[in-house]
């Protein structure tokens, strides 16, 4: 535990949701099981495998000594500690303060609505902030983002959509099975101020082409499904499926962006299987994720690759 001891001692007064310190990527022995994060105002301990009290007395200990040195005057700390257990239980202890009602967080200037005590998904994945700032790149970099196509899938709270909304793009189609995910995404839309353009769909993505192709085609897909949920998705059978709709769906030039967080499967599982099923598009790179997410072994960690559409002389060509 003295890893995470001696990041509590250095950890920054965090604005932005972050990760503060990443024992699940193995580099810190002992602390494999443990991650801590930064929701502002709260702290997030989460751990999976339990811890005895005692231990949370040295780590509460140790962010009550930090924050005094570092949050401004008079401002309490609240912290939660989460414990999540095989076979999907959850719990959720408020350790110290109060959560705020709404939670409402910030990152790169965007705002998402939070809700801790809500099973172990908060409304943001952290360690996709890289895959956040570059759809923001890409629709600034545009030369007509008012015209920009976007389609989210697996959109879960739209924060994708609402980062290529604040830069400019025209439209974005959310597709998510969860209506109470896309509930919260429309609100995240309207706290930025960015409503119009932006559609949700709660339905199933599989038995919705139809839906997706009136859209039209897409300046940018981003598809980032959850690695195993059952009755919904399941990475090694479905991402397949996905693929072989891409083409017909990107704009000359097109790009999409594919997602896989599972730590068994690695790069090799998608690259391997475009290149069979839409060897058309164009492999352009992996994101680097957060420094803070660094893993013992990176095919474990989170995959985002790029990929991009044939333009329209080299679709003439082929």
């Amino acid at each position: 535990m003295q890893a995470l001891l001696a990041a509590i001692a250095q950890m920054p007064y965090c604005t932005d949701a972050q990760r503060i310190f990443h024992g699940r990527g193995g580099l810190y022995p002992g602390c494999e099981q443990i991650s801590l994060d930064a929701f502002p105002p709260v702290i997030v301990l989460t751990s999976f495998a339990p811890m005895d009290e005692a231990q949370l007395t040295v780590i509460g200990q140790a962010l009550e000594q930090r924050w005094q040195q570092i949050a401004p005057a008079g401002q309490p700390l609240t912290w939660a500690f989460q414990t999540r257990e095989s076979g999907g239980r959850v719990e959720t202890r408020v350790m110290s303060g109060e959560l705020p009602e709404p939670h409402v967080v910030t990152e790169g200037g965007a705002k998402y609505l939070i809700h801790i005590s809500r099973g172990q998904n908060h409304g943001l994945f952290l360690d996709m902030a890289a895959g956040r700032e570059w759809v923001r790149q890409q629709v600034l970099a545009h030369t007509r983002p008012e015209r920009m196509k976007v389609l989210n899938l697996f959109a879960y709270t739209c924060a994708f959509s609402v980062v290529a909304k604040l830069a400019g793009a025209g439209q974005v189609l959310n597709m998510d099975m969860s209506k109470s995910a896309l509930a919260t995404g429309q609100h995240n839309h309207q706290i930025n101020g960015v409503k119009a353009g932006a559609s949700f769909a709660a339905h199933d993505i599989f038995s919705s082409w139809g839906k997706i192709t009136r859209g039209g085609l897409y300046d940018l897909i981003v598809v980032d499904p959850p690695s195993y949920q059952k009755g919904s998705f399941i990475a090694t059978k479905d991402y397949a499926r996905l693929m072989r709709r891409l083409p017909d769906l990107l704009a000359p030039e097109g790009q999409v962006l594919l997602c896989l967080n599972a730590p068994e499967l690695g790069t090799a599982f998608l690259q391997e299987q475009m290149t069979e099923i839409a060897p058309e598009l164009k492999f352009m790179q992996r994101l680097a994720n957060p420094p803070v997410f660094a893993d013992v072994n990176e095919e474990c960690s989170l995959k985002v690759l790029v990929y991009r559409a044939p333009g329209l002389d080299n679709t003439a060509q082929s």
